[in-house]
């Protein structure tokens, strides 16, 4: 199976890199929710059954108290010792009458009975009975036989209501709250009951019963206390529902059963006072829907951030897949179609390899003709031809650079053979003997010393220099080293050379004027023989020579400035070309041959840039025929200036003014349309396809402001529009112009028109015209 390419790659790995944490953190988040949410109801649900707990044990205490309150009475302990017959009506009276003050709304209490078993009798809220004629007699004398003392019984309700009033018997189940009589006697021969309805603890509790959740209370045996369900009070709890007591295991807890045939949380609390145990079931299902709602938000909310995920990965591979593309592109090769598969880091890295290759063999090409490269800079250098500002950076570019640093004074040394004839050498030898002069210079002279040496027309030229400054110790450094070059090669090739030496220079644009020198110093073998060492010093009175060169390096600079337009740079250098050719003592004739060259030039740059003559000048006569009626140099300079240079430079500027002039157009309609926005000379830069420095000194060539400054005025401009012709307030107007808050172009707007907005739409509310910046 083919590979996918390095995109797919990159793709199907951004899928999974952001799917993976989308995935998890939606799976985590629902979980945590849910737990979150169920673990929020429990607690909730507690909190509720224990208040609960808490109402009914306060009923529960109270009848407790006021049933002992009942106990140690006068009254009770009276009537519980001896027979109530119709005599005791005075007795029974009273006895009634304490009963039923214990009775109130608030503790729910319905009935307080009275029980001697060992006198036979009961008494009640419906009055006094024999207790053997009583219908419930024998359930009722039973409660005697409870173990405890005190304590609260479920028994069912119709035990204590006579016959005539069984059937409105509201709840089924009575909880009652016994004590054995007497109290303080170790024989107990009856018993009093404080009851309470059991359906009446339904207002007891602190939610109401809703249809996914149940309350329900438990008496120590498991018995129902409290019930939605009346008809369910006194049964077992195995009798209406699967849970069984074993799972209600410490005073609180919570677990999840089965419950009505659906998943409940069941949660429990039993209460320290009568270990009742007070139970909530919560249908799970209806716990977990507000999960289920946060499930279905956060599943959105993850197939948006994936759909976010799947985009982003796509648009980020492609751009970081189009350096690869490009580069594939450049070695041509196809990255689409059928080769799709192709491994393009290994196309990559064979075209590398192939490249470093020809890098290594272009850089020993490089080496191989770096010295030509160099001879021919230097022979440029010897002739002039190199302009002085580059000269300096081009020797230390060919690696002089010790010697441009180090050299204090420097001389030309220009040698030529003397003759061939008498000699075992043909003309044909000749340059195979300059060349093996030229390796000798190499090998005799340091490279600290001397500059490569250069073969010009059959003269062999290079330059000495020394870190010395004197020039008395650098001549004698001279002549030692020409004359044990001069004797090795007659030593070695059997030849008399002869040496010029030029005059000591320090400067290095002096160069050429050196070249001269040493070339003038040769010229004096016609008297002084073959085989001579000779100065310039010693044949011009120590006098450099007088530079005849036409100084063209002077001439580019001055083209190049009228080129450029720049009217101080061209009248500097026209300046200085005039100086370098007065400097030569010459004949008035000889001064108009570099003149005329000149001219000459000048009009060769007119005709390549297509200026006619006719834009420059409106006299017939011709230029040649003006220059030779000038006579002296301030006439010459201003001729030149006035008659061709000045209005050249004018043409050129008119054309860099239009191209300027149409930019700062362009710059303006962008400022006018989109100013209210975060406009910046970048993004004009962008559009316009130009660098944004360039398109600034443009700009504020053209408007004499800076883009900020324009884009500002311009801003103040629509401001004071909209204060004086519009309601809009100067908030509004604020955001309108991209500001971030109301002060900052406040005072922005007080330092630009000396008031404030408020006080600018005051004085200005009558309908202006619009003031544009004064560009």
């Amino acid at each position: 199976m083919k590979s996918l390419n390095y995109l797919s790659k990159m793709i199907l790995f951004g899928l999974l890199l952001s799917t993976i944490p989308v995935v998890f953190i939606g799976f985590f988040s629902y979980i945590t929710s849910s737990n979150e949410i169920q673990n929020h109801v429990n607690r909730g649900k507690m909190q509720l059954l224990m208040q609960t707990n808490a109402n009914v044990e306060q009923i529960l205490t109270t009848v407790n108290h006021t049933l002992n309150q009942v106990v140690n009475s006068v009254v009770l302990r009276e009537a519980i010792s001896r027979e109530i017959t119709v005599e005791d009506f005075m007795l029974y009276n009273d006895l009634r009458n304490e009963l039923r003050h214990m009775q109130s709304f608030d503790t729910k209490l319905e009935d307080v009975i009275v029980v001697n078993l060992a006198h036979n009798w009961m008494v009640k809220n419906s009055g006094i009975y024999r207790l053997d004629e009583y219908a419930y007699n024998e359930e009722i004398a039973s409660l005697i036989n409870h173990p405890d003392e005190i304590s609260w019984i479920l028994s069912p309700s119709k035990w204590y209501y006579s016959e005539e009033n069984a059937s409105n018997v509201v709840c089924n189940y009575t909880i009652s709250l016994i004590k054995k009589l007497p109290v303080n006697s170790l024989t107990k021969t009856g018993f009093i009951l404080a009851n309470i309805p059991a359906c009446s603890f339904q207002e007891f509790q602190q939610f109401e019963a809703e249809s996914d959740s149940e309350l329900f209370i438990l008496d120590d045996q498991f018995r129902v206390l409290l019930h939605a369900d009346h008809q369910l009070i006194g049964e077992h709890l195995s009798a209406i529902s699967p849970l069984s007591p074993e799972q209600f295991t410490g005073s609180s807890g919570q677990f999840t059963a089965e419950y009505n045939g659906k998943p409940y949380s069941i949660i429990y609390y039993q209460s320290d006072f009568n270990d009742w145990i007070y139970v909530s079931a919560i249908d799970i299902a209806s716990m977990t829907k507000e999960a289920t709602k946060i499930g279905e938000y956060t599943l959105i909310v993850c197939l948006i951030l994936l759909f976010l995920s799947a985009i982003t990965v796509w648009l980020g591979s492609r751009r970081m897949y189009s350096p690869i593309k490009r580069l594939m592109r450049l070695f041509g090769e196809q990255v689409e179609g059928n080769s799709r598969h192709v491994n393009e880091f290994q196309v990559i890295g064979e075209h590398v390899a192939s490249l470093f290759q020809s890098k290594t063999r272009l850089e020993n090409e490089v080496r191989h003709h770096l010295s030509q490269v160099r001879t021919f800079f230097l022979i440029r250098a010897c002739q002039g031809n190199v302009k002085s500002s580059e000269l300096v950076d081009k020797l230390i570019r060919y690696g002089y650079g010790q010697q441009v640093e180090q050299w204090r004074t420097m001389a030309m040394l220009t040698l030529q053979i003397d003759t061939l004839e008498g000699t075992r050498y043909s003309k044909q030898d000749l340059e195979l003997l300059q060349f093996a002069i030229q390796n000798m210079i190499e090998e005799l002279i340091p490279f600290g010393h001397r500059l490569s040496p250069v073969i010009i027309d059959h003269t062999i030229v290079t330059i000495a220099g020394s870190r010395d400054a004197d020039n008395q110790q650098f001549n004698k450094l001279l002549y030692g080293i020409t004359e044990d070059l001069q004797s090795k090669i007659l030593n070695y090739l059997e030849l008399k050379v002869s040496i010029g030496i030029s005059l000591p220079f320090q400067d290095w644009t002096q160069i050429p004027r050196a070249y001269r020198e040493g070339l003038d110093a040769l010229r004096h073998r016609i008297k002084l023989g073959e085989g001579i060492i000779i100065q310039y010093e010693d044949i011009n009175s120590g006098k450099h020579y007088l530079n005849l060169n036409y100084p063209q390096h002077i001439e580019l600079e001055l083209i190049d400035a009228i080129k450029l337009a720049d009217q101080e740079q061209a009248k500097q250098a026209i300046r200085e070309f005039l100086q370098a050719v007065f400097a030569a003592e010459l004949t008035p004739q000889e001064y108009l041959i570099p003149l005329a060259r000149l001219l000459n030039n000048l009009l060769i740059v007119m005709q390549e840039s297509g200026i006619s003559l006719n834009q420059i000048q409106q006299s017939n006569r011709s230029l040649f025929e003006q220059l030779t009626e000038l006579r002296i140099a301030a006439e010459i300079e201003e001729w030149f200036w006035s008659s061709l240079i000045d209005p050249m430079i004018k043409i050129f500027r008119d054309r860099q003014d239009a191209q300027y002039h149409n930019i700062s157009e362009k710059i303006i309609d962008m400022i006018q349309r989109y100013y209210d926005t975060d406009l910046t000379l970048e993004m004009c830069a962008q559009k316009l396809h130009y660098n944004a420095n360039y398109l600034s000194s443009v700009f504020r060539k053209e408007t004499n402001y800076s883009f900020s400054e324009y884009l500002t005025a311009y801003r103040f401009s629509m401001a004071k529009k909209w204060l004086a012709e519009t309601n809009m307030t100067i908030k509004e107007i604020a955001a309108k112009l991209c500001y971030n808050n109301p002060q900052n172009f406040i005072r922005s707007f007080r330092k630009h028109e000396g008031m404030t907005p408020g006080q600018y739409r005051e004085k200005h509310m009558k309908h202006l015209p619009l003031q544009k910046p004064h560009m």
